[in-house]
């Protein structure tokens, strides 16, 4: 009875730790692959920003990002900003990261937008 009581709590602490590696692995993609352009905070002020002829956009704008659907998200980030009619500057990364890191890539952008 005892080893049957230690199952749930194995469970959620799992979870738990399953969650932790999910949002420093999709913090860690983007700092890696997406700050050079859209700065380490999100904000579209990377380093890049002064050689290019397009802005960056602002993750952390509810207003700029709310507009875009998960599916658009997804898309630009794994076939780049051509595949959404946005600028040519936007690298495809579905040669880098699987679809399961692109959807937590997603995920991780409405965080830093905090909207939907």
């Amino acid at each position: 009875m005892k080893k049957n009581s230690i199952f749930p709590a194995l469970l959620i602490l799992l979870s738990v730790f399953a969650s932790a590696v999910w949002a420093s692995e999709a913090e860690d993609n983007y700092k890696n692959f997406c700050w050079q352009c859209h700065g380490m905070t999100g904000n579209g002020m990377g380093v890049n920003v002064q050689d290019m002829s397009v802005q960056p956009r602002d993750h952390t704008s509810a207003k700029s990002m709310g507009g875009r659907s998960d599916a658009d998200l997804f898309k630009v980030i794994k076939e780049g900003g051509l595949a959404i009619d946005k600028s040519v500057l936007m690298p495809p990364w579905g040669g880098t990261f699987s679809d399961e890191e692109i959807h937590d890539l997603v995920t991780y952008l409405r965080k830093l937008c905090q909207c939907r």
